[in-house]
C-alpha cells in the first residue's frame, strides 16, 4: 500500500531542495540524490562548465547516457541468453513428425 508523500530534504551543490516523497520510496530517491550530486560535484570540478544550471543539464544528460547504454546492453545480454536457451531446446527436443 502507498503510503501520502512526504516532504524529504536533498541537497545537490550545496542547496537544499525538499522534495515530496512517498515513504516506502525515500531511500531510493536519497541514494539517486546522492548519486546526482557526486555527478553534478564531478562536472563542476573539470571547471569547463559554470552555472548550477549547466551543471544540472550536463549531469542528465550523462546520467541518461548511462541508462541507455546499460539498458541496451542488458537487452543485448537478453537476447544472447535467448538464442542460447532456443539452440538447446532445439539440440534437446526430438525432430517433429
Amino acid at each position: 500500500m502507498s503510503s501520502s508523500p512526504r516532504n524529504i530534504s536533498v541537497t545537490l551543490l550545496g542547496k537544499e531542495y525538499v522534495v515530496a516523497c512517498p515513504a516506502e520510496a525515500e531511500e531510493e530517491l536519497l541514494k539517486a540524490a546522492s548519486y546526482l550530486d557526486k555527478k553534478m560535484q564531478e562536472i563542476r570540478a573539470g571547471g569547463r562548465i559554470i552555472g548550477s544550471e549547466k551543471v544540472a543539464v550536463m549531469a542528465a544528460l550523462n546520467i541518461t547516457y548511462e541508462l541507455q547504454s546499460n539498458q541496451a546492453a542488458e537487452r543485448n545480454e537478453t537476447h544472447s541468453r535467448l538464442n542460447q536457451l532456443s539452440h538447446l531446446i532445439e539440440q534437446t527436443l526430438p525432430d517433429a513428425p
